[in-house]
């Protein structure tokens, strides 16, 4: 697996959250990494509230939490169907544990990740000063680790199918329409529906969507000049009003009006 991804996608305004908080990615232990796509780490002390807000990822996290005001603690974060926002005041410390799409479900194994879609649920009996309390890093990084394998993720040939084919989706542009991609991988659409249920948490079409819209995003963030009809074309809409229209009902405004907001 290769290093931590390096871009923003999801990360609605990154410039603006990486200049009031101190945010890593690092890699999880080698055993933990076909599973997960990293590790994110937060730290923050604000002098003025701020609210983030992220388009979700198809990824389940646990996140452990040190907010201001408020008892450690750690949940499970199933996968957001809306935009999510988080109020950060004061200081505070934030722990994530980001899985591949269809790489939880190894971990826990007794319900479909369907299941944890837009719920987050606590996680009572975590260690949560193992890994908040540490200042060194590598040492919080050390208790994830430990944490997981402490889990013993079982090895599943579905999962590892699950998490192939949602990462071909993230990888081909070309990927459109949910019944061509499940006859070029020789499955009918309905165990590809099923398989998307239980091991990644929300269907195949979904994923191709979201795809569609970090991507957008990304693009809005960089560059205020996009060709919004060529983009909306090279990412399979029928048109640009499509791509408005999935782009503003997930982040509150139009693409255009996003770009000119963001980029100076």
């Amino acid at each position: 697996m290769a290093a931590p991804r390096r871009d923003t996608r999801g990360i609605v305004d990154a410039a603006e959250l990486f200049a009031r908080v101190d945010f890593r990615r690092r890699e999880p232990a080698e055993p933990l990494r076909p599973y997960l796509e990293h590790y994110w780490l937060i730290d923050y002390d604000l002098t003025q509230p701020y609210a983030s807000h992220v388009v979700p990822h198809p990824s389940v996290n646990i996140v452990f939490q040190r907010l201001s005001g408020q008892e450690p603690f750690a949940e499970v974060a199933g996968i957001g169907l809306e935009l999510f926002t988080q109020k950060l005041e004061g200081s505070g410390r934030v722990c994530g544990i980001q899985f591949r799409p269809g790489g939880f479900r190894p971990f826990f194994p007794d319900r479909p990740v369907s299941a944890w879609t837009g719920r987050r649920v606590p996680l009572p009996h975590a260690d949560t000063a193992a890994v908040l309390d540490p200042d060194d890093e590598d040492a919080r990084v050390a208790a994830l680790d430990a944490f997981l394998l402490g889990l013993g993720p079982r090895p599943d040939p579905q999962a590892d199918l699950a998490m192939a084919l949602a990462d071909h989706i993230r990888t081909d542009r070309t990927i459109r329409r949910v019944g061509d991609f499940a006859r070029a991988e020789g499955l009918s659409v309905r165990l590809l529906q099923r398989l998307f249920a239980t091991y990644v948490g929300v269907g195949p079409k979904w994923v191709v969507l979201r795809y569609r819209i970090h991507e957008a995003l990304e693009r809005a963030e960089t560059d205020r000049d996009v060709d919004w009809a060529r983009l909306a074309a090279d990412l399979g809409y029928a048109d640009q009003a499509h791509l408005v229209r999935d782009f503003t009902a997930t982040v509150g405004v139009p693409p255009t009006a996003y770009a000119t907001q963001r980029v100076r």
